[in-house]
């Protein structure tokens, strides 16, 4: 879906007109939020947002994932699977699945992590442990009560923040933003901005810590990239922040074309942007997310062959901080299912 605009505009008469439905959004979310999942066992560390859209949860797995396999650990990442057809448990394959099948974002991160895709996440993370995983990863699930969170990672744009602050429908927050907060454990602020300033004090004045990161683009992109004139185009929870950061690794973006999150390009339409930018003597250039959705089963096919992937890594101000913190929530949770035993 494309994110009303009206979400990160003050005092809206749309969100006032909404905000019946917000508050009942917002009272059965909240409730969600209090009920206890089950133990999974070992530990589980929950990458989610506060709000509905991108904020660059993917990349904050990966990184996570980094940090747990330099600590020793051997985390899968356990994945709902949005967008795809298998309700699983399943491990990806990136051989054999499609972005049709599991999703864009497990398709994604197979390349680099294990990956366990379940509509129904119990189910998952039996799949997850009985593959050694010693740690489990969750990729978004933050409001989701099924399997209780050791530890929660919270992530936020530093330049669009939570827009209007409202429940959804009324704004883009997916329960009221109070329980929301008192469940975090930390804060990762993407970017450059002062949007998310606010939460990032109410986070701090709890006394947990925030982190800050961005977002650095591949050598090896920017290599294909450079000297070139691009058309961007993406189908992501935040097209404009893709977008942001091209320009902010020197790449000259002459278009911009902006499609809902999770947008199923059809063949006629990539080649519709191929000769746009053709034409204008542009390279066309896309997203990694993006650019799984473009592939068939064996790889990327011939009428996708000349889109250019734009690959990022999400590199921490406080990279020993941030592994610290990662450290002692793996003690603390373990030393709590010692004691339950």
């Amino acid at each position: 879906m494309h994110e009303p605009a009206f979400w990160y505009r003050p005092a809206s008469w749309m969100s006032r007109l909404l905000m019946p439905l917000a508050a009942l959004y917002g009272a059965v979310a909240a409730y969600r939020l209090r009920r206890k999942g089950i133990d999974a066992g070992i530990p589980v560390l929950c990458v989610g947002n506060y709000h509905v859209g991108g904020a660059g949860k993917t990349p904050t797995v990966v990184a996570l994932v980094q940090v747990l396999r330099d600590l020793g650990e051997t985390p899968v990442v356990l994945s709902r699977g949005y967008g795809g057809r298998l309700r699983g448990p399943v491990m990806v394959d990136a051989d054999r699945h499609v972005a049709a099948d599991v999703g864009d974002e497990p398709l994604m991160l197979s390349k680099t992590v294990p990956v366990a895709v379940a509509r129904e996440r119990i189910g998952g993370l039996a799949l997850a442990r009985s593959r050694g995983a010693t740690a489990i990863v969750m990729d978004d699930g933050f409001q989701n009560p099924a399997i209780a969170k050791d530890t929660a990672l919270i992530v936020i744009d530093a330049h669009r923040g939570l827009g209007n602050a409202c429940v959804f429908p009324a704004g883009p927050l997916r329960a009221p933003l109070s329980p929301q907060i008192l469940r975090t454990d930390a804060l990762i602020v993407i970017g450059e901005g002062k949007a998310a300033e606010g939460t990032a004090a109410a986070i701090a004045g709890q006394g947990k810590p925030v982190f800050t990161a961005h977002l650095k683009a591949d050598d090896f992109s920017l290599a294909l990239l450079r000297g070139k004139r691009v058309l961007a185009f993406a189908g992501i929870g935040d097209p404009d922040r893709f977008f942001r950061t091209l320009g902010a690794n020197g790449v000259e973006v002459v278009g911009e074309r902006a499609f809902a999150d999770h947008y199923p390009f059809a063949r006629g339409e990539i080649e519709r942007l191929l000769s746009e930018a053709k034409h204008d003597g542009l390279t066309l250039v896309t997203t990694e997310k993006d650019m799984a959705r473009l592939r068939v089963a064996g790889g990327l096919p011939s009428w996708a062959q000349d889109v250019v992937p734009f690959e990022v890594k999400l590199e921490f101000d406080d990279a020993p901080g941030l592994r610290r913190f990662v450290s002692q929530q793996l003690h603390w949770a373990r030393d709590r299912k010692f004691k339950k035993e």
